[in-house]
């Protein structure tokens, strides 16, 4: 039996998917899937490295214009590149134009890297998502060309049921949980061909569905919260990721919270 690749550093670059939102940290930063991958992937690495240049709100173009050369110079043996679905989810959207920044990325970053992973990103199940479904399946039947033309790796996270399961989803309906993230985390490292741990395609249990006081409840709540201060960025030009820089900026040695290598 051959052995599995080993990855000796790996760079995450795209939009909140892949900064971790909405798997909270204690500190109030977020975890995520690539870091729990990065974890799982420098466990059995000592000199492993990680960098995570993804930042919430970001279009296709700013990840391509922002994150996509910094992410090839950096020659890692793993990148993922997830992005798009933010741009398909506007009001307005040329989708072939996303899909030419798509491939202009790709094309950079295949030849720069060991592995290229790509995604069909996961979207909550409901009318929002079946609204865009025709721009969503354009986009992702391109991800799908582009892996065979450049030897890229697809997650097919759309296509799992239990990540559309609306259990999945935190309050704002637009970031998976932390369950989510891991079963994400588990995805990726699956489809590297890495000995999987769990079925991250495992149903949740049947849901005890909530009464009709809690379901407007949470309806106000999200209007509230998350809806309406959306709306005021979008009518206002801005984004939640203005100004803010990537988590985890340069390709340094993944480190353990007590300082030594391995793990944060």
């Amino acid at each position: 039996m051959q052995n599995p690749v080993t990855y000796t550093s790996f760079v995450a670059i795209g939009d909140s998917f892949t900064e971790g939102m909405s798997d909270l940290l204690p500190d109030g930063g977020y975890r995520g899937w690539a870091d729990l991958l990065a974890a799982r992937l420098a466990a059995s690495e000592p000199e492993f490295r990680y960098a995570n240049l993804a930042v919430r709100g970001k279009l296709i173009r700013q990840i391509a214009e922002d994150q996509v050369d910094v992410a090839a110079a950096m020659g890692a043996d793993l990148v993922t590149l997830v992005g798009g679905l933010n741009d398909v989810l506007r009001p307005k959207c040329d989708v072939d134009a996303v899909c030419a920044l798509l491939e202009s990325s790709v094309r950079r970053l295949a030849p720069a890297c060991g592995q290229l992973v790509l995604m069909r990103s996961p979207a909550r199940r409901g009318p929002v998502a079946a609204r865009f479904l025709p721009r969503m399946e354009q986009l992702f039947g391109f991800i799908d060309d582009l892996a065979l033309r450049y030897g890229a790796v697809v997650v097919d996270l759309y296509g799992a049921e239990v990540l559309g399961d609306q259990r999945m989803w935190a309050d704002d309906r637009l970031h998976l949980t932390a369950e989510g993230h891991e079963r994400v985390a588990e995805a990726v490292w699956q489809a590297l061909g890495l000995p999987a741990a769990a079925d991250w395609t495992l149903p949740l249990p049947p849901a005890v569905l909530p009464g009709w006081s809690a379901r407007r409840g949470a309806d106000l709540r999200f209007t509230r919260e998350h809806l309406l201060p959306w709306i005021g960025r979008r009518l206002t030009g801005r984004s939640s990721g203005d100004g803010r820089l990537p988590k985890h900026q340069e390709l340094l040695p993944y480190e353990r919270g007590d300082g030594t290598r391995g793990r944060r």
